[in-house]
Formats: structure tokens, sequence, C-alpha cells
């Protein structure tokens, strides 16, 4: 039997596709979730895909309670959650911003990440195994920076998040261990739609190309080596 399962989001891509390989590369358990598809099933026997758009945050816990409730059931050493989806846009002031933007935003990047590790530590806490939660964070949670007020709200929110409930945790008798993860800049999609904007609308995007074209980037490969050393650690602790 499996003994390290592993629920990842934002799979279809990036930081949370190079994750997932080099999960199922050590013989863990994948689910992964995100709105597209992903090649990663015909690839690994051990992967499952979840399309779902976390954009809905109203059927989370559906989610969660169908992926969560036959692995509760087993004798698991390890189960974790990593939050790692989240948008980038809208990249504009916010007089700028529709609300439909704005709630999207808050809704995958914020509220969804809330909900899954509200829901993961419900369906969990009857098991012994050793519980673990990795909140994909920024920088950009603590600077505030121009044209990014939705972005760096959302984050600052995982941050504090992430400190709240590894507060609540630490009481219980076998707490979830919650980690706060900066990743640092990185070469992904979002990275990619940040540098393209017109400087007219989007006032940092020549600091996003110049950091690009100088090679400062790190790869998708290289954050998910840095969070695999965080799901294998087994001390409780919440980085910022």
């Amino acid at each position: 039997m499996r003994n390290r399962y592993f629920i990842i989001t934002g799979t279809s891509k990036g930081i949370g596709r190079e994750l997932a390989k080099l999960c199922l590369e050590k013989g863990d358990v994948v689910y992964g979730i995100s709105r597209g598809t992903s090649d990663l099933e015909t690839m690994y026997q051990w992967y499952t895909h979840v399309q779902y758009d976390l954009k809905d945050i109203h059927h989370i816990d559906d989610l969660v309670a169908g992926i969560l409730k036959p692995i509760s059931q087993l004798d698991v050493e390890c189960i974790g959650l990593i939050n790692n989806a989240a948008m980038l846009e809208p990249l504009k002031p916010i007089d700028q911003c529709l609300a439909d933007e704005i709630s999207a935003h808050l809704n995958i990047s914020l509220a969804a990440p809330m909900i899954l590790t509200s829901s993961f530590i419900r369906y969990t806490n009857h098991m012994t195994a050793r519980r673990k939660i990795i909140n994909v964070s920024s920088t950009s949670g603590s600077y505030p920076a121009p044209s990014m007020a939705t972005y760096c709200t959302s984050k600052s929110g995982i941050n504090m998040f992430t400190q709240c409930v590894a507060m609540e945790q630490a009481s219980q008798p076998n707490p979830v261990t919650m980690i706060a993860f900066d990743p640092g800049m990185v070469d992904t999609e979002l990275q990619a739609v940040a540098r393209g904007k017109d400087a007219a609308e989007f006032v940092l995007s020549g600091v996003f190309r110049e950091v690009y074209e100088t090679g400062q980037l790190k790869s998708p490969r290289e954050v998910a080596l840095a969070l695999l050393e965080q799901l294998e650690e087994q001390t409780v602790s919440v980085e910022e």
C-alpha cells in the first residue's frame, strides 16, 4: 500500500505539475486539481486528475470529501495539501478593475485555499497520519506594488491565514503542520503574462521583463524540489 498521499492544486502546468511529478517519482499518490486537463494521468499510475475550476468555491468541500473519505480509511503515514493554484491578474489600478475580475481573483487565490484547508483538516482529524499543508505565497504578500492590489492582498491574506491556522493547530493532539512558502520569482505563465503587459497599463511590466532577460527567474522544477523538501520535513513550522 502507498503510504503518502498529496492533494496539489494547479497541476496542469508550472510549479504544480513539476511537484506532482517529483512526488509520483518517489512513489507517492497524487490527486491533482486544476481547471485544465493534465497528461500526468497517462504517465503515472498513482496520479488522479480532478478537473475543477476553483473559482467555484461553493462545491470545494464536496470535492475534498470525495478525495479524502476513501483515503481516510487507510493506514497512511503522511497526507498533505499543497495550495499552489493562484491568479495574477488583474494587473491594473484598482479603479480600473471590474467587480467580476476582483471576485474571480480572490476566490481562486484566497478563498479556495482557505476552504480547501478547512475541508482537509475536518476530513483528516480522525487520522493518525502526519498531516501537512503548504500554501504557496509570494514576496508580494509583504511588499505593496502599483497595479497589483488584488495579487498583493491575496498573498498577504495567505500569509496571515497560514499563521492563524498554525496557532489553532498548535494545541491539537495531531496538529497539521502549516507552511507559507515563498518560491521567489519563477519562470511560469504568470510571469509571462506580467512581462507581456503594456507599460501604460501595468507600470511594472519592464521590471518583470528585465528579471526574465537577465536570467534571474527560478525554474518550476527548482521550486518544486524546494517544496518537496518542505513536504518531507518532520518539524512543525510557519515560514514567512
